[in-house]
C-alpha cells in the first residue's frame, strides 16, 4: 500500500487528517509562499497546494501526498497570518460585521505516477459587529497569531461568528476532509 504523506507541520492539519483513522507521515515542505502579483485568492490556495504536495514528491516516491493551504480574503485583500498581535487586531477590526472567504486548496499527487488532483473548497465566515474590547479579550485568551483570518474556529473564534455558509466545516481549519475523502478513493484507499 502506497504511504499517505501530510504536507504540512501544522498540528491543526494533522489532528484532522487523523480523524480519518489512515496511518500517515507529515514532512514540512519548504516552499515560496509569496502571492504573485495580481494573484486571487482562489488561484494562490490551489497553486500553493499543489506546490506543496511537489515539493516533497522527489524524496518520497511511492507516497500519495496531501498538499493543503488555506488563503483568506476580505473582498479582495488577502488576509495572511498575523504573527502579531497588533496584527491580529487590525484583521479582526477589518472582518467586524462583514464577511471573510476561505480558500481551501488541496492537491493529491501520486509520487511514483505523478497524478495530481487539485481542488479549492471555499468557506465563508460573517463576524459579528466586534468591538475593541472584545476582540482584545478574544486575542489575549486564544492567541490566534500563526492563523489567517486571526482566530481559531476549533477553539473560542467560534465566538465571533454570527453565521457561517460552506459545505465542508473542515476547510475553515485548514484540510477540507469531504473533498479529500473523494480524492482518496479516486486511487483506490477505502476510508474507512
Amino acid at each position: 500500500m502506497r504511504r499517505l504523506l501530510l504536507a504540512s507541520s501544522s498540528q491543526y492539519r494533522q489532528e484532522l487528517l487523523s480523524r480519518l483513522h489512515l496511518p500517515f507521515d507529515s514532512c514540512a515542505p519548504d516552499i515560496d509562499e509569496t502571492p504573485l502579483p495580481g494573484e486571487h485568492a482562489e488561484h494562490m490556495a490551489r497553486r500553493l497546494a499543489e506546490s506543496k504536495a511537489r515539493a516533497l514528491a522527489e524524496k518520497h516516491p511511492n507516497h500519495l501526498i496531501i498538499g493543503s493551504d488555506q488563503v483568506a480574503a476580505l473582498g479582495d485583500t488577502i488576509l495572511g497570518k498575523p504573527h502579531t498581535f497588533e496584527r491580529a487586531k487590525q484583521q479582526l477590526t477589518a472582518a467586524s460585521g462583514s464577511a471573510v472567504r476561505f480558500h481551501t486548496g488541496l492537491a493529491l499527487l501520486d509520487s511514483s505516477s505523478g497524478r495530481i488532483q487539485v481542488d479549492c473548497i471555499p468557506f465563508t465566515v460573517y463576524f459579528r459587529q466586534l468591538d475593541e474590547d472584545r476582540i482584545e479579550r478574544y486575542l489575549r485568551i486564544e492567541q490566534p497569531y500563526d492563523c489567517a483570518g486571526s482566530f481559531k474556529a476549533e477553539g473560542l473564534g467560534i465566538c465571533l461568528f454570527r453565521t457561517t455558509e460552506g459545505e465542508d466545516i473542515t476547510s475553515l481549519v485548514g484540510l477540507p476532509l469531504i473533498r479529500l475523502v473523494d480524492m482518496l478513493q479516486a486511487e483506490g484507499i477505502k476510508v474507512p
